[in-house]
């Protein structure tokens, strides 16, 4: 992709726009809009300075260009929108206000990309730019037809290197397979004349809004440009003592790179501040327009001591150590200490051995794939590498090398796969990171086909192994469930169904939907996920149907059967469950009732002393007890390492309470709890357990919804939380 673009879009608004037609809910304008917004917004999204967009409306009430402006006629209702430039979320709040179906039913098509190409010349220059021009239309109005203005128009885009893409509302298209009926002959005579200026055209593009709409559901994938991470010594051996040592120079680039879902940053809206706020970043710079600012994250650094104000005193950042945990034992190491631990490294990339193919297993690959090849224009090292990799691949065997990017970088110990250039016709070493021992874990299991008594007995019947009819089941239900052919390609011929190019990552492309959604339309709910991305999320139908039959000889064949739906209850604090016979369970078994709960037990023993109270003020002293064993997780917690547990506690208090019909005793708690997290009284800043473990992990105050004696409306929960 280009490093500077610039992209004009020449959008209809003429008052045939406002029109729906062949059964849509929506306008022409609003249908055509749904693929420019989605452009737009994806190079807002980008970030990048250099991708440039202008906007021009044609069939536009007023005229603003400058061929009009100089007198020219044939160029009324065109109007420029917006000048060619970095587009932001400004930017796109003030199109939405602009375009707007218009009351005329002016405006020339060709005049318009006229304009839009000596925008474009006026813009670019002689600079190396990715041009394009966008034209979306209905086509109803007339057009300049003449054979030799297109033939003007066209040699002029090709001189300038102008991409066209002509997008048309309910143009026919064999290729996609769509045709308008019933179609008005101003419109078909239009379409035609933009399908002769797209053929004169060296890069040019004809086609239906419809699919333009339809293939904006199919996610985009970037495409990483060419880094080179190393550029050096490729040996084996020590060069410098050794004569023989191999040396070969070589380039290393990434083959795939990890894509992540877009960041997420706090900001603060600056309308709630009359002046410069500190929270906000340097000088209050304005974020694309949006009225936010980011915000400015402060840390203070506190430590005990009994004679300041409050028991803390602060300290400086530069005071502190940093300090490793080991275990449960946090070791602090000093500046002075780093430069004996730190390994010093010196730019390298040298094999260390070699493995067999099958030494190897594939899901060891744990990291992201680069490519070594020789140095460009080098017949030398090109000619060494080739017999490495000629040699690795007769002997079926990889390549282990330690790599280091650069001088004090970490070391890692690379996998190299040879690529001989024999399937593809690209010569070159594949590089994989390897693991360390601690990212592999193995686990037994014990084994299917048979059973282990204690005694050393092997049993191959057993009610835990699988019969031969389930056996027989399962491998037709397997069989019948194969996904391999169920796809078909262009020709219609069976192929795979679930490939890998079209399995995409529903996190990352629904959130970059969802923020272009939001970004163009601010106010309005964000659509359904695009199927696309759900595709694979349940069993083809199809399959379905045609497996009903080994379906059902597998649930027969494994006996399987609907567990009914567990009953939820609740019971009253007085009605403790007595067992059918009527004897006391505890006195027989000698076990008193509970009335102090351990720290170290504390689950077990607060549901024991609950079942076992016979009064309220059994239960508020095992809940007391409770809420002190939680505070005093949250007080000793060194960073977050007690906050589960603690959370864990408070959750079986909250479930016991809504059973025993006591949502007071909870919410009390809770509310004193909130007021000694916020204070800091509890040794510190504990406000992540509060608002990512609490509020986080649903255990706010219990409502009326969830228990009828609750007098706690949902209003009260949410501003309960902030």
């Amino acid at each position: 992709m280009a490093d500077k673009e610039a992209t004009v879009y020449i959008i209809d608004v003429g008052e045939t726009m406002a029109d729906c037609h062949n059964g849509r809910m929506e306008s022409d304008l609003d249908f055509s809009m749904r693929y420019v917004w989605d452009k737009i917004s994806t190079t807002v999204a980008a970030g990048r300075k250099t991708w440039t967009v202008g906007v021009i409306g044609t069939g536009t009430d007023e005229t603003n260009n400058p061929p009009h402006d100089e007198g020219l006629a044939g160029y009324g209702n065109i109007s420029i929108l917006q000048e060619i430039t970095a587009i932001s979320m400004a930017s796109v709040r003030e199109l939405r206000n602009k375009i707007r179906p218009s009351s005329t039913s002016g405006g020339d098509a060709i005049s318009a990309i006229v304009v839009a190409s000596n925008m474009i010349e006026l813009f670019t220059k002689k600079l190396k730019y990715k041009r394009r021009i966008f034209l979306v239309t209905n086509a109803d109005f007339p057009v300049d037809d003449s054979e030799e203005s297109l033939d003007d128009v066209a040699t002029r885009l090709n001189e300038l290197g102008i991409e066209l893409v002509v997008i048309g509302v309910d143009f026919d298209d064999p290729d996609y397979g769509y045709k308008e009926e019933d179609k008005p002959q101003i419109k078909a005579h239009n379409e035609a004349t933009l399908q002769n200026l797209v053929s004169k055209c060296n890069n040019a593009v004809y086609g239906t809004m419809a699919q333009a709409v339809e293939e904006l559901s199919i996610p985009r994938i970037k495409s990483v440009r060419p880094f080179k991470a190393y550029d050096g010594d490729l040996t084996l051996g020590d060069a410098e003592k050794y004569e023989n040592a191999l040396s070969i120079h070589v380039e290393r680039y990434f083959k795939t790179k990890r894509a992540a879902p877009p960041s997420g940053s706090m900001v603060v809206n600056r309308s709630e501040f009359g002046g410069p706020s500190q929270l906000t970043q340097d000088d209050d710079v304005e974020m694309g327009g949006t009225g936010l600012s980011a915000v400015q994250q402060m840390r203070n650094y506190k430590v005990n001591d009994p004679d300041a104000p409050g028991g803390k005193r602060d300290v400086e950042f530069s005071d502190l150590a940093k300090g490793y945990q080991y275990g449960r034992t946090v070791v602090p190491f000093s500046e002075s200490d780093f430069p004996i631990i730190k390994l010093e490294t010196k730019k390298q990339f040298t094999i260390v051995g070699f493995v067999p193919f099958s030494s190897y297993d594939p899901f060891l690959n744990m990291g992201e794939v680069g490519i070594v090849a020789a140095q460009r224009q080098n017949d030398e090292s090109e000619l060494a590498l080739s017999a490495l990799i000629r040699a690795l691949h007769e002997l079926e065997s990889f390549a282990v090398a330690r790599y280091v990017q650069k001088d004090g970088a970490q070391p890692q110990l690379f996998l190299l796969k040879p690529n001989p250039g024999i399937e593809d016709p690209f010569e070159c070493l594949y590089d994989v990171p390897l693991p360390f021992a601690e990212d592999v874990r193995t686990y037994q299991f014990p084994p299917l086909d048979k059973v282990l008594t204690l005694t050393g007995h092997i049993l191959t019947e057993h009610r835990l192994l699988p019969t031969a009819d389930l056996n027989k089941a399962m491998s037709d239900y397997v069989d019948a469930m194969d996904l391999s052919k169920l796809g078909a390609d262009d020709e219609g011929n069976p192929t795979e169904y679930a490939p890998i190019d079209e399995s995409y990552n529903p996190i990352i492309h629904r959130l970059n939907q969802a923020i272009r959604a939001r970004a163009v339309h601010p106010d309005e709910p964000i659509g359904p996920p695009a199927g696309i991305l759900l595709r694979f999320s349940k069993p083809p139908e199809k399959l379905l149907d045609d497996a009903k039959s080994e379906i059902r000889a597998l649930i027969d064949a494994a006996e399987v059967k609907k567990v009914p739906a567990k009953a939820k209850g609740k019971r009253s604090k007085k009605d403790t469950v007595k067992p059918l016979s009527g004897l006391d369970i505890d006195a027989l078994l000698g076990q008193g009732r509970r009335t102090t709960i351990s720290k170290e037990n504390a689950i077990p023993e607060f549901k024991q002393a609950l079942a076992t109270a016979s009064d309220d003020s059994t239960i508020e002293s095992a809940v007391k007890q409770m809420g002190e064993i939680i505070k005093k997780l949250i007080q000793e917690s060194f960073a977050d390492l007690q906050y589960a547990r603690a959370a864990e506690n408070l959750r079986v208090m909250r479930e016991e309470l809504i059973n025993l019909e006591m949502p007071a005793l909870y919410n009390k708690f809770l509310t004193s709890l909130k007021s000694s997290i916020l204070s800091g009284a509890l040794d510190g800043d504990r406000r992540e357990m509060w608002f990512k473990h609490i509020i986080g992990g649903r255990l706010s105050l219990i409502t009326s919804d969830e228990s009828d004696v609750s007098g706690v409306m949902a209003e009260v929960v949410t501003e309960f939380a902030k």
